[in-house]
């Protein structure tokens, strides 16, 4: 090796030499920093920080899982029986007053107005149909876009029909 050679090495092995002082130090009081902190001592805070942490799901297996299973659905249906929309009115006028109103009366998403002649073709295709398609959703051939239940999960399926009976008898 010649001089300049080992002199870089020297001098290279000094730099590694002072990055890992460096590291050794940065660990050193970053564990000092850690041990100065106080544990958290609130339970409510350890509660939150547990639910905010816990995993999304579940996993159900064998019989147990299944009666959990079942038990997680029928607590489900109850929830979203507790939500029922517009307090579980069928009256059509208030559902189509609060949700319905903004796409059928400006015709937003190719929805039909409030007229005879933008019904005529849908009324020929019989209730059951108009029923399903605003129950269901529905995406029409001329660009239409009908959501399910108009955009509201939260409604029941005799909601949906006496609001659509309410537009029936309703139009112009």
């Amino acid at each position: 090796m010649r001089n300049y050679d080992l002199d870089f090495l020297k001098k290279f092995s000094l730099v590694i030499g002072f990055l890992m002082l460096v590291t050794l130090g940065l660990i050193l009081f970053a564990s000092h920093l850690n041990s100065v902190i106080p544990p958290e001592v609130s339970p409510q805070a350890a509660k939150r920080t547990e639910a905010r942490i816990a995993p999304a799901g579940a996993v159900y297996a064998g019989a147990t899982g299944a009666a959990a299973q079942a038990a997680a659905v029928a607590a489900a249906a109850a929830k979203a029986a507790s939500q029922v929309a517009y307090g579980g009115t069928t009256d059509g006028s208030v559902i189509f007053g609060n949700l319905c109103t903004g796409c059928h009366t400006s015709g937003a998403g190719n929805a039909p107005t409030m007229t005879q002649g933008a019904w005529s073709a849908r009324i020929a295709q019989g209730k059951d149909t108009l029923y399903k398609h605003a129950i269901e959703g529905y995406t029409g051939p001329d660009g239409g876009v009908m959501p399910a239940k108009g955009g509201n999960p939260a409604l029941t399926d005799e909601q949906v029909k006496a609001t659509v009976d309410w537009m029936l008898d309703n139009l112009k």
